[in-house]
């Protein structure tokens, strides 16, 4: 296994900000908990995140997981890593929501010199889980 970096771990603020203008900004997904290997963030509903059956739709909840375990990567990459690339996601939807605000709990599974793995439960407002996801991260060197 591979020693993660040794830098500071930006505050929740610095990592909202780096979001802005990007998806996660555009989305509304809020960083409220990090640390090294566990995040923690949340997404409030509005109508233009949902399907036009008008339940939420599938990608919302895959963008709040897979944003929020890719943020957990990059406060676990090597030192010597350039960066990562998601190479495999999976979602199991047990749920749904139309209005509320959802949470997002994701721990590493496996922080490793090539890879990691990262497991997140979705859960409605209501506090059931309503998703489960799990990723699985390639971590990029120079060549």
């Amino acid at each position: 296994m591979s020693t993660p970096s040794t830098r500071p771990l930006p505050t929740t603020e610095e990592l909202n900000a780096q979001g802005e203008g990007m998806l996660p900004g555009l989305i509304g997904i809020r960083f409220m908990h990090a640390e090294a290997g566990l995040m923690r963030s949340e997404l409030t509903l509005r109508r233009e995140l949902l399907a036009p059956n008008g339940f939420l739709h599938a990608a919302t909840v895959i963008a709040l997981a897979d944003t929020t375990c890719g943020y957990g990567t990059r406060l676990l990459l090597p030192e010597t890593a350039t960066g990562f690339t998601t190479i495999e996601l999976k979602s199991n939807h047990l749920g749904t929501a139309r209005e509320g605000t959802l949470t997002c709990e994701a721990r590493s599974v496996h922080a490793g010199r090539t890879t990691q793995v990262w497991d997140a439960e979705v859960r409605a407002p209501n506090g059931k889980v309503m998703a489960l996801f799990r990723c699985t991260q390639a971590v990029l060197y120079r060549a």
